[in-house]
């Protein structure tokens, strides 16, 4: 079991000798990987239709996680470097390519590429793309991410990529990771078929059944199985009762992460009240189930 540690986007705020302090702590305690999210806007809920049932608005703030992580690279030295999700339709597909490949370079392979749709089809329109076609455009982007990463050049002609004799340089040395997340069962059905892996960001009831889910889906490809990675978000809010018997829940279930997420999630209160009970957090969870960690 890999242990992890959620990058609280919402509550550590924006000093930068702060957030190297807390990837500091985070690799010096012996967690295996830093776990990022992501939203380029925030925007306003009210009046808008239709709805925006997300959890984020205008007042929540997130760091851009690959330049976040080309800090982390030169700050850190042994640490996974994990985006959880990046929300891959959103962003150009090529300019995603060479901003991954450049992460992986400077941190010596280290970058775990989560990617996902999303919910803010605000953020979608900002950017310029198109939300209603979010997840077919995706499977085309993960095909193209990989060949941009493998081909020194590439003639590539989809429907909704044009890459006329060009690529990216410096290559990464490897196929970067590409694991999926979120809550459907298409988001599941897509992962078992062209996806390394799956992270669940819900409850420890609603990841098991969401395990199982995938699981299940990877039954009907002639996929191996044990070649695809598993990871379970945990909720620092659960408490120290809960926190090592759901640990050895995923162990038992043969799951390969977890991330300790500090932010509190909605309904669970204000959260932790500075940067300092953020690194403290990383100690006391450590402390409490370090010793699962393989």
């Amino acid at each position: 079991m890999k242990i992890g540690a959620i990058f609280p986007h919402l509550e550590i705020g924006a000093d930068p000798m702060v957030i190297r302090d807390w990837a500091q702590a985070a690799e010096g305690l012996g967690y295996s990987h830093i776990l990022a999210y992501d939203h380029v806007l925030g925007a306003v809920h009210q009046a808008r239709e239709p709805k925006l049932w997300g959890p984020y608005t205008e007042a929540s703030s997130f760091h851009e996680p690959f330049v976040l992580f080309g800090y982390f690279a030169a700050c850190t030295t042994r640490i996974e470097l994990a985006t959880g999700i990046l929300i891959l339709p959103q962003r150009q597909t090529a300019l995603v390519a060479k901003q991954a490949a450049e992460i992986d370079v400077l941190s010596g392979g280290r970058l775990r590429l989560g990617i996902g749709t999303g919910w803010n089809y605000v953020e979608y329109d900002s950017l310029g793309e198109d939300f209603s076609n979010r997840g077919v455009r995706q499977e085309e982007q993960v095909e193209v991410l990989r060949r941009l990463w493998s081909e020194p050049v590439l003639d590539y002609t989809g429907r909704w990529h044009r890459i006329d004799r060009a690529g990216i340089k410096p290559l990464p040395a490897r196929q970067i990771p590409i694991w999926f997340g979120g809550f459907t069962d298409v988001a599941f059905r897509r992962a078992a078929r062209i996806g390394d892996g799956f992270m669940f960001g819900g409850g420890h009831s609603q990841n098991l059944e969401g395990l199982a889910k995938v699981r299940a889906e990877l039954s009907k490809t002639d996929r191996d199985p044990a070649g695809f990675g598993t990871e379970a978000f945990m909720n620092y809010q659960s408490g120290p009762d809960r926190w090592r018997g759901e640990i050895e829940d995923l162990i038992a279930e043969r799951v390969d992460y977890v991330s300790m997420r500090a932010m509190a999630l909605r309904g669970q209160g204000d959260g932790l009240k500075s940067p300092r009970d953020h690194i403290k957090a990383l100690e006391t969870y450590w402390q409490a189930v370090g010793e699962l960690a393989r």
